[in-house]
């Protein structure tokens, strides 16, 4: 993703703090553990002690020093995890942390951008951080059928609107897993309040947990930036205009709200199209049916879709609604 010096540059100070952080958090966690415990510090000293002398017998040539050594540590490490173990504490307490373990908080993997760099391009070029803080509270963990009843059915489907979340959820869960093996893309459909924006972020959380570039916009967001670049010839913006077809996930969400005119038509067709070629995925959430969906789009922007993305109908009483009620 191209970003300019000062884009880089913050970056890589986020990084920074975030190692300066975790150190804070690691020396204080230590401190606090030799104060309760002094055993513990006196086998850290022990160890740093035994590894002096063993290096200074290995320079004089003794060849069994480095066994010796290794020996000395392995022991002074079990008594280390039983003394924390009996007293409550993982037996990584005194491991370094890591926000992101792959790079280890540096950004980068033999020298090429780690996965964490990528999605913090992402938050910083289309600010996106926001999308954290809603994904926070809209994920699997808090996702609840409570709101969807057994009584309400569909006549199109014969299944009540409980059954069709269900149906959903489990599509969604099929989708995160086979993410890495299976192309696919998903169109979340149905009236305003039942969970599809939900299930969007459902998705756009535990695909970057995992470590997977996911941008998200509102349709207005998308065409907004998709006509920068067109017709301003933006840099920035036509810089964004190629990270929408180069991201894992693209989620567009509320689809049909935007102000729908040839360019849109176009441009959502020349969007869904080229990451089809690409093979990278897409998530939709819209109001619109398919027959709404070829009024206002055209006829090819359905045909990318109804053979190429799972249609998932979700039915039910808004959400927002009995959530005030209750």
């Amino acid at each position: 993703m191209p970003l300019t010096n000062a884009q880089y540059d913050e970056i890589i100070r986020g990084y920074e703090a975030r190692q300066l952080h975790n150190q804070h958090i690691l020396e204080t966690r230590i401190q606090d553990a030799y104060r309760k415990f002094p055993r513990l510090k006196e086998i850290d000293d022990s160890i740093a002690s035994c590894s002096v002398a063993q290096a200074r017998r290995l320079l004089d040539g003794d060849e069994d020093a480095l066994t010796v050594l290794r020996a000395q540590i392995a022991s002074y490490r079990e008594e280390k995890e039983v003394l924390l173990a009996a007293h409550g504490f993982p037996a990584d307490y005194f491991s370094p942390l890591y926000h992101c373990p792959d790079c280890k908080d540096t950004g980068f993997i033999s020298g090429k951008r780690c996965h964490c760099f990528s999605q913090a391009a992402i938050d910083l070029v289309y600010t996106q951080s926001n999308i954290k803080d809603i994904l926070e509270k809209e994920n699997f963990d808090t996702f609840s059928l409570d709101y969807y009843s057994d009584k309400e059915i569909n006549p199109s489907t014969g299944l009540s609107a409980l059954a069709t979340a269900k149906d959903a959820a489990a599509k969604c869960h099929a989708f995160v897993d086979s993410f890495d093996e299976t192309f696919s893309n998903l169109y979340f459909y149905g009236d305003t309040g039942i969970g599809k924006t939900f299930l969007s972020n459902c998705v756009a959380k535990e695909l970057m947990d995992r470590g997977h570039s996911v941008i998200y916009f509102t349709a207005f967001q998308l065409f907004n930036i998709l006509s920068k670049g067109t017709f301003r010839k933006d840099e920035d913006a036509i810089a964004a205009h190629r990270n929408i077809f180069d991201c894992d996930l693209l989620i567009i969400d509320d689809l049909g709200t935007e102000l729908a005119n040839s360019f849109t038509t176009s441009q959502l067709f020349l969007c869904l199209n080229e990451r089809i070629l690409r093979r990278k995925s897409t998530v939709i959430s819209t109001n619109l049916g398919m027959n709404e969906l070829a009024d206002i789009y055209s006829e090819r922007v359905l045909s990318r879709i109804s053979s190429n993305y799972t249609l998932i109908k979700l039915f039910g009483s808004d959400i927002r609604i009995l959530k005030r009620q209750r």
